[in-house]
């Protein structure tokens, strides 16, 4: 039996809408909008699909879960505001809806080093293109 075209479609539809509201939580996240972290049932409810058809269909479409998406946006984030030396890793921490241990700990699993270690490296591999720069 041959699946109709317009269910792939479909398929393609959905994971793009998901896309463009995980871009649209996280961005209300970071500016204060919300203050509560979405799951994937809150995006399937968004999306007008059961919770399970959504996972299924985002995993169809492009070969990830909903969280690999998820989880990638909120590391990108996560390491851009690490960038400001002025924002305690606490404060990024609640900012991102985490108390400081957990996010150390979800920080540390994705990127193989805690959000300090990471500051620590982006800031000594600034310092160390000036030099190459200034020679």
């Amino acid at each position: 039996m041959k699946i109709p075209q317009k269910f792939f479609a479909r398929q393609h539809e959905i994971a793009a809408d998901y896309l463009i509201e995980l871009d649209k939580h996280l961005a209300d996240i970071v500016s204060g909008r919300a203050t509560e972290m979405f799951e994937v049932r809150d995006f399937a409810e968004i999306l007008h699909v059961h919770p399970t058809h959504f996972s299924n269909t985002i995993k169809a479409a492009t070969g990830h879960s909903p969280c690999f998406f998820f989880e990638e946006r909120l590391m990108e984030i996560s390491k851009s505001m690490l960038q400001n030396v002025s924002t305690p890793i606490s404060e990024i921490a609640r900012i991102l809806t985490y108390d400081p241990s957990n996010f150390t700990k979800f920080f540390k699993h994705f990127s193989g080093q805690t959000p300090k270690q990471y500051r620590e490296a982006y800031f000594q591999s600034l310092a160390e293109k000036k030099e190459i720069f200034t020679i």
